[in-house]
């Protein structure tokens, strides 16, 4: 498993922990629950795709990008910026 898969793994599980529903995009069902976490979303053509969309209560909330163990957040900004314009 790399890195990232390690760490999405691990993002799975605390999210469902925390009472999320995780599913993929083509299981997406934003009313699902009150928390829906949808992986590898994708954004507008040209900004790629968000790791995870948080939707609570039907409305899109945050995004989680999935970096490998020991990641700084340098460096994310631009990456953050793209992910809100998409």
């Amino acid at each position: 498993m790399s890195p990232e898969e390690q760490a999405r793994a691990d993002i799975d599980r605390l999210l469902t922990a925390a009472g999320w529903t995780v599913v993929g995009v083509q299981d997406a069902d934003i009313r699902a629950s009150r928390g829906v976490a949808i992986r590898e979303f994708p954004l507008d053509r040209g900004f790629g795709f968000a790791d995870y969309l948080l939707y609570v209560d039907g409305k899109a909330a945050g995004v989680i990008e999935a970096k490998k163990r020991g990641a700084t957040l340098t460096g994310v900004e631009i990456q953050s910026a793209r992910y809100a314009q998409g």
